[in-house]
């Protein structure tokens, strides 16, 4: 049996590389592009964006030569992709509905854009590798049930901080451990009243976008990215918001533990995050084994029975070309969501907000995202974060209210919120 190093040369020795499409070719896209460009056994089919520009100057982060042909035609792109060569556009289905590729990545960060790119990607039997956590969070059960039946592979993408706490939950459920707690570090400051004008120095020194950064620092991504990771695990948040508690690396398995053993969680099997660990995420596990004990004591794990497996970093964007390779050579995702939401990602009003003003996005100036139980978003019936934006307010929402659908005026029926309708049909069906 062959790794999937040893797999990937095979497949460019036999001249059968891999073929991805990446929508959104942005700075994470552009990384994938210079990522695969480094690699054997798998090559950028196409790269879609908003403007023919953008979608050929990703080709420029790869060392590897290739003729880029821009085009919107499927036949002319096919004939491209025959021939050697690379495509860029602006439609998205060229991408999807290209008959040689194995692998989309969507990149967006639009749950709406998610929506449709995935619907078409599945349909046309191509795996989905999903970077718009925003979307995996409001319509994943339902991608991953259709792509199930397709017979192709839906999952997070390697890289982003979901899918490298899957990768060490995996690795000690996979050994008999207890997942006491799994979470990551916040990475910026916690503003939960953060704007766009609050970070656009720094966003600007980052050459990054002033909205994307305060998804990070009002906590909204956090709150997102967990909220992935309860409903591929089964975890769930010990309280509406977690706990957000300061830590350090070697205090995780004192703080991130029950009380009764002197932490700060109410039971065990949660997500959270922790304030002064960054970056890296960690998985807290516990073992009452005597023989176990013994050996985690001689590997300096400490006395138990909590322990700390914990990932220093997390390579974002140029880890994903390993998810492509893992869904085409083993049909195995990164991770990816059960049935049916296990958490919500809500919106709250990030300040006091007027009846008939109309909801932004996420990252910018009405709402941020929290998470709360599935079960308990249901029963209260709130806004999932990713289907909030547009919608125009019926009255007065106070700050750190949740917003709930009797709150809202629903005009329009897009595919995701269809499809997150479906979803929420099957889970009370």
């Amino acid at each position: 049996m062959y790794g999937m190093y040893d797999k990937l040369r095979q497949r460019e020795k036999g001249g059968n590389p891999i073929l991805i499409a990446i929508v959104g070719v942005g700075q994470m896209g552009a990384e994938i592009v210079a990522t695969v460009g480094e690699m054997d056994g798998m090559r950028v089919a196409a790269t879609v964006d908003l403007t023919m520009e953008r979608a050929t100057a990703a080709y420029r982060q790869g060392r590897r030569p290739v003729e880029v042909v821009e085009t919107n035609d499927i036949e002319a792109a096919t004939k491209a992709v025959d021939a050697g060569k690379a495509v860029a556009c602006t439609d998205f289905r060229v991408a999807t509905r290209l008959p040689r590729v194995d692998v989309i990545v969507d990149a967006t960060g639009s749950a709406e854009m998610g929506a449709v790119c995935s619907l078409d990607a599945i349909h046309n039997k191509k795996h989905v590798v999903m970077m718009s956590v925003e979307c995996d969070v409001t319509i994943g059960p339902i991608l991953r049930r259709l792509a199930d039946d397709a017979g192709v592979v839906y999952s997070m993408a390697a890289g982003d901080e979901p899918a490298a706490i899957m990768e060490v939950w995996r690795f000690a459920r996979s050994m008999g451990f207890e997942a006491v707690c799994a979470g990551k570090g916040k990475n910026n400051p916690l503003n939960i009243r953060a704007t766009p004008d609050d970070v656009m120095e720094k966003a600007n020194a980052r050459r990054m976008s002033a909205k994307m950064l305060c998804e990070f620092v009002d906590g909204s991504k956090t709150a997102i990215e967990m909220a992935a990771v309860s409903n591929a695990t089964g975890l769930v948040p010990d309280m509406r918001g977690m706990h957000a508690a300061k830590a350090t690396v070697p205090e995780l398995n004192k703080v991130f533990v029950p009380k009764n053993d002197g932490g700060i969680l109410e039971t065990s099997g949660v997500v959270d995050f922790a304030i002064g660990v960054h970056p890296g995420i960690f998985v807290i596990v516990k073992t009452d084994n005597p023989c176990m004990v013994n050996g985690l004591s001689q590997r300096d794990m400490g006395t138990g029975p909590y322990y700390t497996l914990y990932r220093p970093y997390h390579l974002c964007s140029i880890e994903v070309p390993l998810t492509c390779a893992s869904c085409v050579l083993y049909g195995e995702s990164s991770g990816h969501p059960g049935p049916k939401l296990v958490s919500e990602c809500i919106a709250v009003a990030k300040r006091d907000l007027k009846a008939g003003e109309i909801l932004d996005g996420i990252g910018e100036y009405s709402y941020r995202g929290s998470i709360d139980r599935a079960e308990t978003a249901a029963a209260e019936n709130l806004l999932p974060l990713g289907l909030a934006k547009g919608y125009r307010l019926r009255r007065d929402v106070g700050k750190d209210e949740a917003l709930a659908y009797d709150m809202v005026e629903i005009d329009s029926d897009s595919p995701l919120r269809q499809l997150r309708r479906l979803q929420d049909a099957l889970r009370e069906g």
